[in-house]
């Protein structure tokens, strides 16, 4: 008789780092910004080269935002160093979730009652009211783009909204609010720092494009860990899925830096109504790119199957 065949090798573990060649990636856009860097010209006499705004109520709020994301970010961290998500349930992923985005809403809510003025003239409010919707689009519709193009999924246990965890919607509220801030530092750099012109132009648009990527991609190296929201193909999630999920910011970084932004012409008017028409504008803009990416890039189906209210256990994804 022969002998039983050797058991199979178990599988090799999958790599949840970044393939290889994203070195290429960053090292081509790293250029790209030396390059247009180098073929700047000063700024005239007396301007002076701002990261934060001038003194005054925007620049209050985003060094806020900046002191807070230190806190969001460490709470984040200790959860994933220390793999506390295993025990959470539907309801501690939104008391986590909505306890961290709370306060910047709060914060502005109890702001515009101490003086009286209305929320509608103050920085902060405006910028909430731009993410919050920004965001909730972007959970209601955009996720759905990545289920059916890159094939991810959230397998967390969650209460669901149109087959999105509703924790992500708070999530988002948060990650937005200082992925922007951060964006505006950068923006405002080049604003200020360098001689208006076409160069001056050509480098903003650069550095929109370069910060949208690279923030998409963080994003996706970071939660990477995290074993509730995985991909189909991680080398297609870092490399594809970050330009994908860049297209978010190729629209949204520039005109929420326009917001209450001296020297930019207003794009979202006066008052909140403003702020939520430009927001809704920008979301249908990512909205329309992302779909024709989808269908030139991918050619993938769209199929939304998500129900208005959905409860699922860990380890399953919803009804999409």
């Amino acid at each position: 008789r022969r002998p039983p065949a050797p058991p199979p090798p178990p599988p090799q573990p999958v790599s949840k780092l970044p393939p290889f060649e994203q070195l290429y990636i960053f090292a081509a856009l790293i250029a790209g910004l030396l390059l247009l860097l180098a073929a700047q010209r000063p700024p005239p006499k007396g301007t002076v080269a701002r990261w934060l705004p001038a003194p005054g109520e925007k620049r209050v709020y985003e060094t806020w935002v900046l002191w807070y994301s230190i806190v969001w970010m460490g709470a984040f961290g200790v959860i994933i160093a220390l793999e506390l998500y295993e025990e959470f349930t539907a309801a501690t992923y939104f008391l986590v979730c909505g306890g961290l985005a709370a306060p910047l809403v709060l914060r502005e809510l109890a702001r515009g009652g101490a003086d009286g003025r209305p929320l509608g003239e103050r920085h902060g409010a405006r910028a909430q009211l731009w993410i919050a919707i920004f965001g909730f689009i972007g959970n209601y519709w955009y996720t759905h783009y990545f289920y059916c193009v890159l094939r991810a999924r959230y397998t967390v246990p969650a209460w669901r909204l149109n087959d999105v965890p509703i924790c992500m919607y708070l999530a988002t509220h948060f990650y937005f609010s200082s992925y922007h801030v951060f964006a505006n530092l950068a923006l405002r750099r080049v604003a200020t720092g360098f001689a208006p012109g076409n160069l001056r132009t050509a480098l903003f648009a650069y550095v929109v494009c370069a910060l949208s990527y690279a923030t998409a991609f963080m994003e996706t190296l970071t939660i990477s860990h995290f074993p509730y929201y995985d991909f189909e193909d991680r080398h297609m999630a870092y490399t594809l899925g970050s330009a994908f999920y860049g297209i978010y910011f190729l629209v949204s970084f520039p005109v929420y830096y326009a917001l209450d932004e001296p020297g930019n012409t207003p794009l979202e008017g006066t008052g909140l109504r403003g702020v939520a028409l430009s927001s809704l504008g920008a979301g249908m803009l990512v909205l329309l790119l992302l779909d024709l990416t989808r269908l030139a890039a991918a050619g993938a189906p769209l199929t939304i199957g998500g129900k208005l209210w959905e409860v699922t256990p860990k380890g399953l994804a919803g009804s999409a």
